[in-house]
């Protein structure tokens, strides 16, 4: 057997060990309508913010009631982002994975569900330690940093690429944390910019 079909036999056998071992139907078109509808979600909590300011001198009671009504409304926008997100993302993904003949459901997609959680759910139970402990400033940078650790272990189960927008909202989130004021800001940037950015990236490099 000639030297170029030895490769093209190696560069099949681990074509197929990547497929059998990876999730590899994630859709960058998804990644692309997320960082729009968190665009939008960040305007929508912005414009909110400018008309329903919560006053810092009033009674404390009355101050924690419209505290906590604001923040229940921006966290409503967010979680109304996150399922936009999720959705289109499970809907576009499944029809690359059937295109694929690869199963939206199978092991590999839930070893790679399994590793994203846990430092979702650790980061979302931080985050409701922080609300309770009243360090709001500091729930946004939290968001960043916990996701992008969320990412960083999912690039393991599919594409590496994922990994350096992980790194990025890792990144974001140390600053936002270092600038607690601009959360808004940088919320925006990780969760709308960066997703179309990396969508954009995924979508001309696998999608096409």
């Amino acid at each position: 057997m000639e030297e170029k079909e030895i490769r093209d036999e190696l560069a099949s056998i681990r074509n197929l060990m990547e497929r059998s071992s990876k999730f590899i139907s994630l859709s960058g078109l998804s990644g692309i309508l997320a960082g729009v509808y968190a665009l939008v979600g960040a305007a929508a909590a912005y414009l909110f913010m400018q008309n329903n300011p919560v006053p810092r001198r009033m009674p404390l009671f009355e101050f924690w009631s419209n505290a906590a009504n604001v923040l229940l409304i921006l966290f409503a926008i967010a979680f109304i982002v996150l399922m936009a997100s999720i959705l289109t993302a499970f809907i576009l993904s499944s029809r690359i994975a059937k295109k694929k003949g690869q199963p939206i459901w199978g092991k590999t997609s839930k070893i790679l569900l399994f590793n994203t959680s846990i430092p979702l759910v650790t980061g979302g139970i931080f985050i409701i330690i922080l609300l309770y402990q009243g360090h709001d400033a500091f729930i946004i940078p939290a968001m960043l940093l916990f996701y992008g650790l969320s990412l960083v272990s999912a690039s393991n189960f599919t594409f590496s690429d994922v990994k350096y927008l992980g790194l990025l909202e890792i990144v974001l989130g140390l600053a936002a944390a270092c600038v607690p004021g601009f959360g808004l800001l940088f919320w925006a940037l990780g969760f709308g910019v960066l997703h179309i950015i990396y969508g954009s990236i995924m979508y001309f490099k696998y999608d096409k």
